[in-house]
C-alpha cells in the first residue's frame, strides 16, 4: 500500500470538544467586539464621535448594549446614537460577521476539511505538465521530424530518423 493510500484511510485529527468550544469562544469574542463596533458605528452616524468603552466598561456594558442603551460605559459630550440606530447597526455587523464566518468556513473545509481530496495536482501543476505549453516546448524532442527547429546533430540516444 503506498503511503498516498493509506493518508485517504487514516484520521490523524480526533474528534474532541476541545476544537468546536475553542472555535465557538473565539467567535463569541468576535460577535462581543463586533456588538461594540456597531454602537460605535452607531454613535458616528449621529455625531457623537467614534466611542470605544474603555477598560472593564469593554465587557460589563455589553448587557446594555444589547438591551438598547448606545451611551452604555461611555462618557459621552454629544448626543448618542438612537435605539434604532443601534439595532439597525448591529443587525448589519453581525450579518456581516457570520456571512464571514461562513465564508471563511467553506474556504477552509474545501481547502483543507475531511472530505478534502488527497494527492490531488492543482490545475496550475496540471497544466505544467501536461498543459499545451508544455507539448509545445517539447515538441522538437518529440517530433523532431515535424519541427523544423531541431535537428538531430548532437544527440546521444541513438535516434536518426530517415528524411
Amino acid at each position: 500500500m503506498t503511503m498516498l493510500q493509506a493518508d485517504r484511510r487514516r484520521d490523524p485529527y480526533p474528534f474532541t470538544w476541545e476544537i468546536p468550544v475553542g472555535i465557538l469562544t473565539g467567535w463569541l469574542l468576535l460577535a462581543s467586539l463586533g456588538v461594540h463596533a456597531a454602537r460605535a458605528i452607531a454613535n458616528a452616524t449621529a455625531g457623537a464621535g467614534w466611542t470605544w468603552p474603555e477598560g472593564k466598561n469593554l465587557v460589563t456594558s455589553l448587557p446594555r448594549v444589547l438591551a438598547g442603551d448606545p451611551a452604555a460605559g461611555l462618557t459621552l459630550h454629544h448626543p448618542a446614537a438612537g435605539t434604532a440606530a443601534l439595532y439597525g447597526w448591529m443587525i448589519t455587523v453581525q450579518g456581516l460577521l457570520l456571512a464571514v464566518t461562513i465564508a471563511a468556513t467553506v474556504w477552509g473545509l474545501r481547502r483543507g476539511g475531511p472530505s478534502r481530496m488527497h494527492g490531488m495536482a492543482s490545475a496550475a501543476e496540471a497544466e505544467q505538465i501536461l498543459g499545451i505549453s508544455r507539448l509545445r516546448r517539447v515538441a522538437p524532442i518529440i517530433r523532431p521530424d515535424l519541427t523544423g527547429s531541431a535537428t538531430n546533430e548532437g544527440r546521444h540516444d541513438g535516434y536518426h530518423p530517415t528524411p
